[in-house]
């Protein structure tokens, strides 16, 4: 975290580099995230660099209060939020296009793929705070933050949504 905050100032100051190097350490972790979101490469290329540069534009009004990673993750959720948007739609992947991408991988796809059309059927609020929290290790307090809730509304939507997951496996295990 200190070397964060040091980045951070330079780049303040004017140092381009600094700016690289907190582009490198975070450039693999917000791609991996945004593309539980999309199998298309290239708008989660697009989230990526849009939440960058706007990053880079604002870095000013980053005020080190929470980590760079997750100034940066809300950045990127509120880009694709806005896609979703212009979309009118909260869904991004089609259960066909799950299908493609698992026809290409190796391996046991099965169950990806169930639980791939389950999170899409979740709200985009519930699909990111359980993404958020229990595939990328986010605390409650953080997620609140990137996604402008209340600590207590992130704990409810992530008991909420694992009931429902639970009960959709149950549904499953019954067929």
């Amino acid at each position: 975290m200190l070397e964060e905050i040091n980045l951070v100032k330079r780049i303040k100051s004017g140092d381009h580099n600094a700016f690289k190097e907190l582009y490198n350490n975070n450039v693999t972790p917000l791609f991996m995230f945004m593309k539980q979101f999309s199998i298309d490469n290239s708008k989660v290329e697009d989230w990526v660099q849009r939440a960058f540069i706007k990053a880079y534009e604002n870095i000013n009004r980053f005020d080190g209060i929470s980590l760079f990673k997750t100034w940066l993750f809300k950045i990127a959720i509120n880009e694709m939020k806005m896609d979703f948007r212009k979309a009118n739609t909260n869904k991004n992947i089609s259960l066909d296009e799950v299908e493609i991408q698992a026809e290409m991988d190796d391996g046991n796809f099965q169950w990806e793929l169930v639980m791939k059309d389950w999170l899409m059927q979740l709200t985009e609020t519930k699909r990111m705070v359980f993404i958020l929290y229990e595939i990328e290790g986010y605390s409650h307090a953080e997620i609140s933050e990137m996604l402008n809730i209340n600590e207590s509304a992130s704990r409810t939507i992530l008991t909420r949504t694992k009931v429902w997951l639970r009960n959709k496996w149950n549904e499953t295990e019954k067929r």
